[in-house]
């Protein structure tokens, strides 16, 4: 028997045999609107991130990098990613540079930018959480940010979201897990929080993760702007456990 793979290893085998799939749901023009509306509006609030150099972690094939560019068309963006597939795709949408890069083992040679953005990349390294915290804090410039849009472990659903990574092949369940932003921030000493956000509503599950939720496209298309203005809604609600994921907005310690 071979030795068995590493949590980077089985993140970069599964990801590379999704991407395509994963490309069809995720970076289809409603999927795109919703992370635009309800992922970038608020993790990137009162933030000028022209002619700034960015880091776009787990960026997958640069949906994230694409809309950055859109927001500030000056910034300078490079992309990570575990996933060779994915760096490739990433470099052929975006036309910017992209290296391959396991954020949790090691720190990456490149250590000079004003900020590292993350959408649903950290919960994909979750035993290994703390080191990679500690790598994405030796890439930033004093008092870069570090800005983040994870699934949450408090929210009441947490139980049946565990079962769902179990079940399901779209999941790598023995390295992914949701995150609680308060045990995160508390196991990350070089960073303080400048504001986090609980949301999340139905578009959430049907629109943003049509493909796990085994919503075909066409049914997407037609279901996705009543569900994006209840989701307005959904979002005013008081309770962080109502809420499938957290937004947050860190900064690197003096």
């Amino acid at each position: 028997m071979g030795e068995p793979l590493s949590d980077a290893a089985k993140q970069r085998a599964h990801y590379d045999s999704i991407l395509s799939d994963y490309d069809q749901h995720y970076g289809d023009a409603a999927s795109l609107l919703y992370r635009d509306r309800f992922f970038m509006e608020p993790l990137l609030s009162e933030l000028d991130l022209n002619d700034k150099d960015v880091a776009d972690l787990a960026s997958g094939s640069g949906h994230t990098t694409v809309l950055l560019q859109r927001r500030y068309p000056t910034s300078r963006i490079v992309g990570f990613d575990v996933a060779e597939e994915a760096v490739r795709a990433y470099r052929l949408r975006t036309g910017c540079e992209c290296e391959t890069w396991d954020m949790s083992s090691r720190p990456t040679k490149l250590s000079a930018f004003d900020a590292a953005v993350v959408v649903g990349g950290l919960h994909h390294c979750a035993s290994t959480v703390a080191v990679a915290l500690a790598n994405i804090a030796s890439m930033l410039r004093p008092e870069g940010l570090l800005l983040m849009v994870e699934p949450n472990r408090d929210t009441l659903w947490d139980g049946a979201r565990r079962l769902w990574y179990r079940q399901d092949s779209y999941f790598e369940a023995t390295t992914e897990a949701a995150l609680s932003h308060e045990s995160l921030l508390s196991s990350a000493d070089r960073f303080e929080c400048v504001q986090v956000r609980y949301m999340g509503g139905p578009a959430y599950f049907l629109v943003y993760n049509s493909l796990v939720f085994r919503l075909p496209l066409r049914v997407k298309t037609l279901v996705a702007s009543p569900l994006m203005k209840l989701e307005k809604l959904v979002n005013r609600l008081p309770s962080r456990q109502v809420f499938p994921y957290f937004v947050a907005q860190w900064r690197l310690r003096h």
